[in-house]
């Protein structure tokens, strides 16, 4: 997918520009299905009841709107009570399930004997009462039947209403008419941009109960409104982390977030279902099918777009968006997990970032990763295909499945990063995260999918002269070694491996694998000899740039001396576990005594012009070992992924920190390698105190320093953070930050 795909044949060329035909509702339908919140029906200022005269009809002595306050102001009491006062727009948000206030000023006083009036709430093309598209809301709470409604107040000429939407209700952005009935008809107020107010889901909300409530205080205020995210990255046993800005709450995302729906045709009144919304945005997260916000490139080369590991958060990426309707370049999985949690955070659905180390790729469906091996142990590569990603990252998002058998609510897998198709489409979830845990993989969506992610076995097999495959070593634990997520309300990690799968080797496990093989996944069952010799690699930490030692640990439980002929292999691989470059062979070969208490440690000198100038991505380096026992014939593995660690950008603020005053950060990188740094690109961001900005340097000598000062004023009050990356070519995820705490 992300490979530049070659000139395509004459005849081909021709084929794939061909016009798509028109195709035509004539016949089929009524009409169009309303599915975009940016169109929207002009409704008449006066609707006759009966022919009338020319001219207007006498409406003066009747009631009049003269004005119409929406309370949408922050510090009001809409926005406060709802949660959205962070929100950078001018307009009135709300979330469904929970009342909000409106006042009318009237040319007089409200008469509830002979004054009748509405407000009217329409969305979409052709807004119709029986879709939930037009909502007519009255004073009087015995004649509403859609939404609530009630008089909270009169005071002179002024009438303030509250307005409860059903808990259910359509998610998106509504217009709103003040319609008063007369002897002659139905009048009412102009269409005005300003009275239009954006409706959310409302993870409060328990009565009435809207699908996406989230009973913990801390994981509610967490998974929505936390601008702040944490991602991880590396090994599962040296976790690295990056902080992201997802910015659910900066200007123009809430309207880009809609732009997506409707990009995707998503129908308005499939809206109010955060299963059809959230399933809807993991295809168009991704550019695969239909235009979607991001192009995955995992080749290494970025020279039409942005490197997916120099982007620092979201917001760019989504305005970019919205306001092109291009897609944008580049993404891998860690950019299309955060940006779709800052669309599912923005709408009110409770969304998380979760990163899977050792995560399977299983396309076949037989939870079974193969490594072949020829006759003297030492591993096939021309053979091998399969690979297992260092890390996966996925999003969940919490909702009832109402779709479901109850139990299956609560967290939701979703995954926008083009893997494999669903339904025609490259997307991934909802999964039932409960229903993985349990394989119970029949129920949608994707669960087989996802189930292997975390299950899947790696299995090496001799390949013998003849063709034939012998299973000579299982790793059942390898893969879903760790499940993480940021931690509610701290800086954190939260292990959830436990809420994907049971320990290793308990009975629930096996129970658990023998239910998902009744619901149709395909596993095969493989019994190697048991080895009497065992063979570890420690982890390392290590700086990039710097030497090291491998070392292999070499155990022998038997009875009798065992020799180990040993092959070990280094790659530079990229984090989906596909070689870039070998870097290291070496073959020696071990003598174990008898059961001896310690283990035989062979080292192994790595040096830093083995790999430096072949390094891709995230710096990742994979050794595996594999051996053959002399005396048994027996094989012996190990392996080890090994992720070097970047130098840290420097990154400081001043000036004193109050919004609306100005203040200065400064970027600054040395450049402590022997070779230059070309084309390097710098950005710096932070949610509600400063927009994204970049930076180009052509080039960054060895030993020098860059130091980048920006001004910024920041907007909103409140603990927030700087968050700055480097990026080249020769270099790429050099990340800093900083925190900061706003004053009023």
């Amino acid at each position: 997918m992300a490979e530049p795909k070659a000139p395509l044949p004459a005849t081909e060329t021709m084929a794939t520009t061909r016009v798509r035909p028109q195709v035509s509702i004539r016949g089929r339908s009524v009409g169009p299905i309303a599915s975009s919140n940016a169109v929207g029906e002009e409704v008449p200022e006066f609707e006759p009841f009966m022919l009338l005269p020319r001219g207007p009809p006498p409406l003066t002595d009747y009631l009049d709107v003269w004005d119409v306050n929406m309370l949408k102001e922050p510090e009001e009491v809409n926005k406060q009570q709802h949660h959205t006062d962070r929100y950078a727009n001018e307009g009135l948000i709300v979330r469904r399930g929970q009342e909000f206030q409106i006042s009318i000023t009237f040319n007089r006083p409200h008469d509830p004997s002979k004054d009748q009036f509405a407000l009217e709430f329409v969305i979409g093309a052709t807004p119709q009462y029986s879709k939930g598209t037009y909502i007519p809301v009255f004073p009087s709470e015995e004649r509403n039947k859609l939404w609530g409604g009630r008089v909270l107040d009169t005071s002179d000429n002024v009438l303030t209403m509250g307005i409860l939407p059903r808990a259910d209700c359509i998610v998106g952005k509504y217009g709103m008419y003040v319609a008063v009935v007369t002897p002659y008809g139905i009048r009412r107020t102009k269409k005005d941009p300003s009275r239009e107010l954006y409706i959310l889901f409302n993870p409060w909300s328990f009565f009435p109960d809207d699908s996406v409530y989230l009973e913990d205080g801390a994981e509610r205020t967490e998974c929505v409104l936390n601008e702040l995210g944490i991602i991880y990255h590396g090994a599962y046993d040296d976790v690295s982390e990056r902080s992201w800005n997802y910015g659910q709450f900066e200007f123009g995302i809430l309207d880009a977030c809609l732009f997506i729906m409707d990009k995707g045709a998503l129908p308005i009144t499939n809206r109010g279902d955060p299963v059809k919304i959230a399933r809807k945005a993991s295809a168009m997260i991704n550019s695969k099918d239909d235009e979607g916000v991001l192009v995955g490139n995992w080749s290494g080369d970025y020279m039409y777009g942005v490197a997916p590991t120099s982007w620092t958060g979201s917001v760019e990426i989504l305005l970019s968006y919205a306001n092109g309707g291009d897609p944008v370049c580049y993404a891998q999985c860690w950019v299309y997990a955060a940006v779709f949690n800052t669309f599912l955070r923005c709408l009110g659905i409770p969304a998380r970032v979760v990163t899977n180390f050792f995560s399977a790729h299983d396309n076949d469906g037989n939870l079974k990763t193969d490594i072949l091996l020829d006759e003297n142990g030492k591993v096939d590569r021309s053979r091998t295909r399969d690979s297992i990603w260092n890390y996966h990252c996925w999003n969940e998002c919490y909702m009832a499945r109402l779709d479901l058998p109850e139990g299956f609510g609560g967290w939701q897998v979703v995954d926008a990063t083009p893997q494999e198709t669903s339904d025609g489409m490259y997307r991934c979830g909802p999964a039932s995260v409960y229903a993985i845990k349990h394989g119970m993989v029949c129920y949608p969506f994707d669960a087989p999918f996802v189930f292997a992610e975390v299950n899947s076995d790696v299995v090496f097999y001799q390949r013998s002269r003849d063709g034939t495959l012998t299973p000579v070593k299982v790793n059942t634990s390898h893969v879903g070694r760790l499940v993480l997520t940021k931690a509610p309300g701290s800086n954190g990690r939260s292990d959830i491996t436990s809420m994907y799968k049971f320990p290793e080797g308990s009975a629930e496990e096996r129970t658990v694998l023998e239910k998902a093989e009744e619901y149709g996944v395909r596993r095969q069952d493989v019994t190697p000899p048991v080895a009497d010799v065992a063979l570890d690699i420690p982890s390392l930490e290590v700086k990039v740039g710097a030497g090291f030692d491998l070392a292999l640990d070499f155990r022998n439980s038997s009875g009798q001396r065992r020799t180990v002929e040993a092959y070990t292999n280094g790659y530079v691989v990229y984090y989906t576990g596909v070689p870039s470059a070998e870097i290291l062979f070496q073959s020696p070969t071990v003598t174990l005594d008898p059961r001896a208490g310690d283990a035989e440690r062979k080292v192994i000198k790595v040096r830093p012009e083995d790999y430096m100038g072949k390094l891709v991505e995230q710096a990742n380096l994979h050794f595996i070992t594999t051996g053959k026992v002399k005396e048994t014939g027996q094989i012996v593995t190990a392996m080890r992924v090994i992720t070097l660690h970047k130098p840290r950008l420097l990154v400081q603020v001043a000036g004193t920190p109050r919004v609306s005053e100005e203040m200065l950060v400064t970027v600054q990188f040395t450049n402590d390698f022997k070779f230059s740094l070309e084309n390097v690109h710098v950005r710096v961001e932070g949610p509600g105190v400063m927009s994204p900005h970049n930076k180009l340097y052509r080039l960054i000598a060895p030993g020098t320093t860059i130091s980048w000062t920006e001004s910024f004023i920041p907007r909103r009050q409140g603990p927030s953070k700087l968050m700055a990356s480097l990026d080249c070519h020769a270099l790429r995820q050099v990340t800093g930050e900083v925190d900061v705490h706003i004053e009023n």
